[in-house]
């Protein structure tokens, strides 16, 4: 009996001992954040961003993890090209002057072996705000193509966009945005 619990003990410290947390790169082909907002009472619009940076660590035994994404504005894609410069100019995302967006994380919140929410801050037009993203789906399986680990994830956080300086026709162009992003991340 005590040596079943001595071989015990020690697989679970091994176990700890090796679990280490993993680092993804974005997959910036199956990542797109997208951003919705009531326009005038007439309809709820939605757009999206086409190119997105960054890392993702994933601890599963740890529960541990942290988010570092860099969304390049000028990609915004609203389904028409006048709109999107519209979109990026000076009353809005300003993208002369702050070209891109960022989320990093604070605090990773697990439920199980999943991510459940993310505390961080996102950045735009220079104006960092403290926001938590809820995360909807999460999934973390080897790649069926590429045969490498990878992670798979859906985030959703509501933001006034008066709060960074792009509130320009406010309230009859909703002030809540809803942010949602649709993530892929490869291990390096």
């Amino acid at each position: 009996m005590k040596k079943l619990a001595l071989i015990t003990l020690i697989s679970a410290l091994s176990a700890s001992a090796f679990a280490a947390p993993e680092t993804y790169g974005v997959d910036s082909t199956h990542t797109f954040p997208r951003f919705e907002y009531n326009h005038f009472g007439y309809s709820t619009q939605l757009s999206r961003f086409d190119k997105t940076t960054g890392t993702v660590v994933f601890d599963k035994v740890a529960k541990t993890g942290s988010v570092d994404v860099t969304i390049d504005l000028k990609s915004v894609s609203t389904g028409s090209p006048l709109f999107n410069e519209h979109i990026q100019g000076e009353d809005f995302l300003d993208t002369g002057k702050y070209p891109t967006a960022t989320f990093k994380s604070t605090t990773v919140h697990f439920n199980g072996d999943k991510p459940s929410k993310v505390e961080g801050n996102l950045t735009i037009k220079g104006i960092s705000k403290p926001v938590t993203l809820t995360v909807t789906n999460f999934q973390a399986l080897e790649h069926p193509i590429l045969k490498t680990p990878a992670i798979g994830a859906n985030a959703t956080t509501t933001v006034k966009r008066s709060d960074f300086n792009a509130g320009k026709y406010a309230p009859y162009v909703g002030d809540d945005v809803t942010l949602t992003i649709a993530l892929e991340a490869v291990k390096q």
